[in-house]
């Protein structure tokens, strides 16, 4: 069993930035490749950016895209998303989740078999 608990979250200026981290307990966190989703209230849970196993492969959501960077530190067991140039509609909670296919990169959310409680990221105008 994988638990991923998420810390970094809180109340930010648009403009300004956070990092959000997820720590996994887990004996090797390189079998699984990472992502992170958001949820606002109202909304559908979304993708906001992967990480394969090795780092080597990336993907983001287009509207993050060139704010938000996704890395990971394998011998800490944690993934990391550095948020910069926040925005309003940053809004929302998020959340960690691991993939038991690490080799992929993967942005639908059925792909993930472990998720962590979410962390609430709130931006002011």
């Amino acid at each position: 069993q994988v638990q991923l608990v998420e810390s970094g979250g809180g109340l930010v200026q648009a403009g300004g930035s956070l990092r959000l981290n997820c720590a996994a307990s887990v004996r090797t966190f390189s079998d699984y490749a990472m992502g992170w989703f958001r949820q606002a209230p109202g909304k559908e849970r979304e993708f906001v950016a992967a990480i394969s196993w090795s780092g080597g492969g990336k993907d983001y959501l287009d509207s993050v895209k060139g704010r938000f960077t996704i890395s990971r530190d394998n011998a800490k067991n944690t993934v990391y998303l550095q948020m910069v140039s926040l925005k309003p509609e940053d809004t929302a909670v998020y959340y960690c989740a691991a993939s038991r296919s690490g080799y992929g990169c993967y942005t639908d959310p059925i792909e993930y078999d472990y998720w962590g409680q979410g962390t609430q990221v709130t931006v002011s105008s």
